[in-house]
């Protein structure tokens, strides 16, 4: 077997598959957590962090296991803890959990931290956790990680504090799965969430949806120390220069989705930071495959000819980009297929694909909005670029509040924003499985449902790597998605906010910056 946490070349021989497996599920021992800690002041306690990210609906949620946007993960975190928990570098690490252990990588044993009380004082049992994961497989919860939780075969109690997880299939990632934000640990037979009643490290004080959110610190919260802060404020401000506007004059301490144009303007004024961060974000080009002109192979392709990469790079970006190869796997992922020709821009063979699905001469709406970040400048690009391929493209250009619950995967053509995951078996499930919640452009390959299951099996690396480049090439040829860019995450804070760092998960540490910041005095 081979990971990416091998102990020292001398000791591989001397280690059986069952050590590998609970290196693997302990979750990087061998890899340093991150922080700033050494080099700053001692974290100092009090005060009120406020927060203002780019999405905020009615559709806001309580409920980890519904969370669709930045402050629904930002919730997550603050009022809950999971059984793990990622590092910077995507590594896991042992939280609720003190561990997980398996020796084939199907059943594993999670044994719980002791002492550790939710909100109204009861304490955490194997309960909760069965619980909270087996609710995932409930069509009527409407979970958007129920594809990854349809890999568990059963999951139940073995003890007060031991959980036993029986998957479907071998898959070494359980424990990076389970750190992720919809996976928190709720309480057995939670069914309201109004409020929040969780492990994490501030309980809910208030929560307005569409609105805002405010937690106050869990004095009882199981990591010592922490959390440093008093209290944390979530605001929903979808239009960029009101988020800007609203740091510079020192009404939030930290907005993210920071548009390239405003670094500057950030930069020039004292007392304000820009943290930029490579990650795996990235908008991409949404074509319905089960609408329209979508239901032709050609006009995707067709679209996708018509994407100029190197000029969304500087006209939407400023350069604060990676370019995209229509991979969902970024050229930083340890899986990304290099060997993927890169598809050139080409109006002529636009032209070429766009006549054989009968698209030439049309006018076609083509759906944008800030709330997908970039995207009204890349659909800008696509309408010049279209109009030397034959195609009128009307753009669209929709306000970000209710976008996401009112266009995203509903318009025949738009755009779409996602986050980084922290593994690829996750970004495939999630994303572009055939049944998956969250597959854009309603793609079914039966090929690559197969693929994906084989490589979350192999344990052997170089396999799955090619289980994943394999994947990747379906993706690029095949799915209606177009992905131009891998943009680099750019956010802004003021000075004050103490212990604040990268992720290449996104925003906000990876979401979970609540319980690790300060305030400077």
């Amino acid at each position: 077997m081979k990971s990416t946490l091998l102990p020292p070349r001398d000791q591989v021989d001397t280690l059986s598959r069952r050590d590998m497996l609970r290196r693997l599920a302990a979750g990087g021992a061998l890899l340093s957590a991150p922080g700033l800690a050494a080099a700053a002041p001692a974290p100092r306690k009090g005060g009120q962090l406020t927060i203002a990210t780019q999405s905020s609906s009615t559709a806001d949620t309580l409920d980890p296991a519904r969370g669709a946007l930045s402050t629904d993960y930002l919730r997550a975190h603050m009022f809950f803890s999971g059984l793990t928990t990622l590092d910077a570098h995507l590594a896991p690490q042992m939280a609720l959990a003190e561990e997980m252990a398996t020796d084939d990588a199907i059943t594993w044993t999670v044994r719980l931290r002791k002492g550790v009380v939710f909100h109204d004082g009861k304490a955490l049992t194997a309960a909760d956790v069965v619980y909270s994961l087996k609710r995932h497989g409930d069509a009527a919860i409407g979970s958007k990680v129920r594809g990854l939780a349809q890999q568990f075969a059963s999951v139940r109690a073995v003890g007060p504090l031991v959980v036993e997880i029986t998957l479907t299939g071998a898959n070494a990632d359980l424990p990076v799965i389970l750190a992720t934000s919809h996976f928190v640990i709720i309480r057995d037979g939670t069914t309201s969430f109004n409020t929040a009643n969780g492990t994490g490290a501030f309980r809910c004080k208030e929560f307005t949806p569409g609105v805002r959110t405010i937690g106050v610190r869990n004095e009882n919260y199981w990591r010592p120390g922490l959390p440093h802060l008093d209290e944390v404020a979530l605001f929903g401000i979808p239009d960029e220069s009101a988020r800007i506007n609203a740091l510079l004059s020192g009404d939030v301490d930290w907005v993210n989705e920071v548009n390239p144009r405003s670094t500057k303007r950030i930069s020039g004024e004292p007392g304000f930071v820009v943290l930029e961060s490579q990650s795996g974000l990235y908008t991409d080009l949404v074509i319905r495959q089960n609408l329209g002109f979508g239901r032709h192979p050609d006009f995707t392709l067709g679209m996708k000819y018509l994407i100029d990469r190197e000029q969304m790079k500087r006209a939407a970006f400023r350069g604060y980009a990676v370019i995209g190869n229509d991979q969902p796997l970024a050229p930083s992922n340890r899986f990304h297929f290099a060997g993927l020709p890169q598809r050139p821009y080409d109006p002529d063979r636009a032209r070429y694909h766009l006549a054989r699905a009968g698209a030439v001469g049309q006018t076609l709406p083509l759906v944008a909005s800030v709330a997908a970040a970039g995207s009204v400048d890349m659909a800008m690009l696509m309408q010049q670029s279209a109009i030397k391929a034959g195609l009128k493209l009307a753009v669209k250009r929709i306000s970000a509040d209710g976008y996401w619950s009112n266009h995203w995967m509903k318009s025949p053509m738009g755009f779409g924003n996602i986050n980084p995951r922290p593994s690829a078996d996750m970004l495939f499930t999630q994303f572009f499985k055939s049944d998956a919640p969250w597959n854009e452009s309603g793609w079914r390959n039966e090929q690559f449902d197969q693929l994906l299951l084989l490589a979350r099996a192999e344990t052997d690396e170089d396999k799955r790597k090619q289980f994943y480049a394999d994947m990747q090439v379906l993706v690029h040829q095949k799915c209606g998605i177009g992905i131009p860019l891998f943009i680099n995450n750019l956010e802004a804070f003021s000075s004050k906010v103490g212990g604040a760092a990268s992720h290449p998960l996104g925003s906000f540490m990876g979401y979970t910056c609540a319980e690790q910041v300060w305030l400077e005095a």
